[in-house]
């Protein structure tokens, strides 16, 4: 299985974050032979969200601040709109995220995702996607934002919407199967 052995961190905020970009790259990672773990900025448990609509709760297994990426083989960034404006407030998050990158770790990113690499200074010189409304400011930070289901850029994975989330998933999997990406610390 292309992810035996390897463990992936699904950064969150505590609200805000679009269930279904949680999940299904969840289940991918888990059905590739991979073990998911929930990291947020606090302990205790996060509120997930149908859009605009409460969804399911679920339980963080660590804290941001405890954990570095050398734990871990992969990082999954789920959108949704308050999900990544409230880490990318977070100084323990946006450095997690940034060390991910001058480690050439794969990253994947959805929806509003993207957000949280502009935070973190990783975006420039790269081609990658996210929601439409973030083309301005993925621009104005440096990157070349294209309009496509999924861009892959060194080990960086990158889809605009829940609707991308199949093409998404294999990418994320394919990306994280691989390993370290030497390029990917090109923009840390």
């Amino acid at each position: 299985m292309a992810l035996e052995g390897r463990k992936v961190a699904f950064l969150v905020a505590a609200e805000g974050i679009e269930q279904v970009e949680l999940t299904e790259p969840w289940k991918a990672v888990e059905e590739a032979g991979g073990t998911p773990e929930l990291v947020s900025v606090r302990p205790g448990s996060v509120q997930a969200f149908d859009h605009l609509d409460k969804a399911d709760t679920f339980t963080v297994d660590k804290v941001v601040s405890e954990v570095r990426p050398t734990d871990y083989d992969g990082l999954v960034l789920p959108g949704g709109v308050a999900n990544p404006d409230n880490l990318r407030q977070d100084p323990s998050a946006v450095r997690f995220v940034g060390e991910f990158f001058a480690r050439g770790k794969p990253v994947a990113a959805i929806c509003h995702a993207p957000w949280l690499l502009i935070e973190a200074d990783v975006v420039r010189g790269r081609r990658l996607t996210s929601y439409p409304s973030l083309a301005t400011d993925l621009r104005n930070a440096g990157a070349e934002w294209v309009d496509e289901e999924v861009v892959v850029d060194a080990g960086l994975v990158t889809s605009r919407r829940p609707q991308d989330l199949p093409a998404f998933c294999a990418k994320a999997v394919e990306e994280i199967g691989e390993g370290a990406h030497r390029s990917q610390a090109r923009s840390a």
